[in-house]
């Protein structure tokens, strides 16, 4: 993920939004993010789901505006 910076601070704030440091997550986003942990990867698939459901709805303004 490191090529998709937008994608990347999305999941980081989704990972801390559901995993907040005082919860018992044993890993920082940093260190979830190399080691690669399930956490990590829900964030990731979390942010690439709202990429996708407001890229959707971007497309849908921009076609209403244009008629």
């Amino acid at each position: 993920m490191e090529h998709d910076l937008r994608l990347r601070a999305a999941a980081r704030v989704i990972y801390d939004n559901v995993y907040p440091p005082a919860a018992t997550v044993q890993f920082s986003f940093d260190e979830a993010e190399r080691f690669g942990t399930v956490e990590y990867r829900q964030a990731v698939g979390a942010a690439q789901d709202a990429q996708s459901v407001l890229a959707a709805q971007h497309d849908q303004l921009f076609f209403a505006a244009i008629l």
